[in-house]
């Protein structure tokens, strides 16, 4: 049986997940490793999906739309599976803490009591569901929405088809990126080409969460005039 070592060491980057999935391209890998990139172990997963594509197809020798569907489910099973886990370790071990620290003297110095920290978790299960899937399309938040989820008690429904759609779409996104790549580039140019348009992804992430966010303070301050008026 072949050896395999899974590249979890301090400083491994890109090259060293494309490189272990063009060692061990499969649907099992792709969502475990899309399970621990979406956990506690970031890293990306452009790395991912579209390497996972190009090698499965390069396998078969021929282009193969049902196996770019298998791969696109697998990742985002993986990718929920991995949301999970960061959803319970903060509604087991963050409430706890917070709650604790909201009703400490500490906490009441900073200003932090418990029914603000309810009030913090009403308003996230009012727009965590949008927040939870626009979560899933920005690089570097991907992981983190899960935490507040947690924390917040999300109705786990809700958190799962959100979460879900989220990794959904960004996983066809990068299943279309591996696609072109299995058509247009060598395996020699793989890596440097899957970095450039990880930059533009990561742009266009940046974007999109800058777009959200100018929405959010639209609404907060188109709601205060409204509220102002009704006054």
């Amino acid at each position: 049986m072949e050896e395999f070592v899974l590249p979890l060491s301090i400083g491994f980057d890109a090259l060293d997940i494309i490189n272990f999935v063009d060692a061990h391209a499969s649907y099992i890998f792709v969502f475990l490793l899309m399970a621990v990139e979406s956990s506690f172990i970031p890293f990306p997963s452009e790395a991912v999906v579209p390497p996972a594509v190009y090698f499965m197809l390069g396998a078969i020798g021929t282009f193969n739309f049902g196996v770019v569907v298998l791969i696109v489910i697998v990742a985002t099973a993986g990718a929920l599976v991995g949301a999970l886990v960061n959803y319970y370790l903060s509604l087991w071990l963050g409430r706890p803490i917070v709650y604790g620290f909201a009703n400490s003297r500490v906490g009441h110095f900073f200003l932090v009591t418990e029914e603000k920290v309810k009030k913090s978790e009403a308003y996230f299960d009012k727009h965590g569901p949008i927040a939870t899937f626009i979560g899933r399309l920005i690089p570097a938040i991907r992981q983190l929405i899960s935490i507040p989820a947690g924390l917040s008690r999300m109705n786990i429904v809700k958190f799962c088809t959100f979460t879900s759609l989220g990794a959904f779409v960004w996983n066809c996104i990068l299943a279309g990126l591996g696609v072109w790549l299995y058509h247009a580039v060598d395996k020699a140019d793989l890596y440097a080409t899957v970095e450039k348009y990880n930059g533009y992804l990561t742009i266009g992430g940046i974007c999109l969460l800058g777009a959200c966010i100018l929405y959010m303070i639209y609404k907060a301050v188109s709601t205060k005039k409204k509220s102002a008026k009704v006054e």
